[in-house]
C-alpha cells in the first residue's frame, strides 16, 4: 500500500494502533479492554481519519468505529491538556462528516449515529491520578443550562509504574508502556533509544514489531520528543515574553498615573488600550 503524504508525523502511538500492518488488532484489543468485549473479528473495526484537529503537525490521535461506537484516543506525553474536551468535540463533528452520508442529515426521520466515547491515555513523567475525567462544561462562562452539550472525555494513566487495569487487559497497549518506560530508563545515555530496543527485544515487550520497525521507531520517538522539546521551548518564550509584556504595561500605567493624577481608571485604560484591571492592579501594587 503507497504511503499518504502528511505534513504532520506520526507518534509511536499512533502507529501501533492506526498505520502499522497489526494496527486494527491492536485496536481491537484496547476496544475489548475498554468494553470488558471478547470479539475477535478485526474486520468490526473501521479506522476514521481526522487531521490537525487534536494537535497539529504532529499527530498523536486516532479515531475508530466499532459495534456502533465512535471512539477518539489521545495519547499525552506530557501535561495533560484541559482543552481536549474542546478539541475533541470539533474532532468528532468532523468524524460525523465522514460517518453520517450527507443527505441524511436533512431527513425528517431520526438518523442513528454511533456513539461517541473520548479517551486519553497519559504516559508522561509528571504525577497524575490514575484516572480522571475532564468536562466541557468547566470550561463554559456561564452555568450549562438545559439545552446545553456534555462532552466527557476519560484521562487514564498508562504509566506501567502505576499498573492501571487495562494495562492486564490490553497486552499490547502493557507492552507499549513498558517500552517508554525502558526508553526514558536508558534517557540520559547515548543511543537511549537503541538501547531501549535491544532490551525490550530481549525481554519480549513489542519483540516483532521493535524487530520489523526497530530504525522507523527510533525516528518516531526522536521526533516525538523534538516535538514535546519544541512545544516546552515555546511555551517558555510564551511565558517570558507575557511577563515582560506585563511589566512594560504596569511601567506605562504607573507613569501615566503620576503625570496625569485626575484621570480615572477608564481614562487610562483608553488612552493606553489595556484593561480597566491592568489599571486598578498596577495602582494596587504601587499603592498609588
Amino acid at each position: 500500500m503507497e504511503k499518504e503524504k502528511r505534513e504532520h508525523k506520526d507518534s509511536l502511538f499512533v502507529d501501533l494502533f492506526y498505520q502499522d500492518e497489526t494496527a486494527k488488532k491492536n485496536l481491537l484489543s484496547l476496544y475489548n479492554a475498554l468494553h470488558d468485549t471478547n470479539y475477535k473479528d478485526e474486520t468490526i473495526i473501521r479506522k476514521v481519519k481526522i487531521d490537525d484537529v487534536l494537535y497539529k503537525n504532529f499527530k498523536n490521535d486516532i479515531s475508530c468505529e466499532v459495534n456502533g461506537l465512535v471512539l477518539v484516543f489521545g495519547e499525552h506525553q506530557s501535561t495533560i491538556n484541559r482543552n481536549m474536551p474542546l478539541r475533541c468535540l470539533m474532532y468528532v463533528g468532523r468524524a460525523y462528516e465522514q460517518l453520517v452520508d450527507s443527505k441524511a442529515r436533512y431527513r425528517t426521520t431520526l438518523v442513528k449515529i454511533a456513539t461517541p466515547e473520548f479517551y486519553v491515555f497519559y504516559n508522561g513523567e509528571k504525577e497524575q491520578p490514575l484516572e480522571q475525567v475532564l468536562s466541557l462544561s468547566d470550561a463554559f462562562m456561564n452555568p450549562a443550562g438545559e439545552n446545553s452539550v456534555e462532552l466527557k472525555v476519560k484521562v487514564i494513566n498508562i504509566n506501567s509504574d502505576k499498573a492501571h487495569g487495562i494495562l492486564d487487559k490490553c497486552g499490547i497497549l502493557k507492552e507499549y508502556s513498558q517500552f517508554i518506560s525502558t526508553v526514558r530508563k536508558y534517557s540520559e545515555e547515548e543511543g537511549a533509544i537503541k538501547k531501549a530496543i535491544k532490551e525490550c527485544i530481549e525481554k519480549g515487550i513489542l519483540a516483532d514489531y521493535l524487530k520489523r520497525k526497530g530504525s522507523e521507531v527510533e525516528n518516531m520517538l526522536i521526533a516525538e520528543y523534538s516535538y514535546e522539546e519544541d512545544m516546552q521551548v515555546k511555551l517558555q518564550e510564551g511565558i517570558w515574553q507575557g511577563r515582560r509584556e506585563g511589566i512594560t504595561l504596569s511601567a506605562d500605567i504607573f507613569q501615566m498615573v503620576k503625570k496625569n493624577p485626575d484621570l480615572t481608571n477608564v481614562q487610562i485604560a483608553e488612552k493606553l488600550g489595556c484593561s480597566v484591571e491592568d489599571v486598578e492592579s498596577t495602582r494596587k501594587m504601587f499603592g498609588i
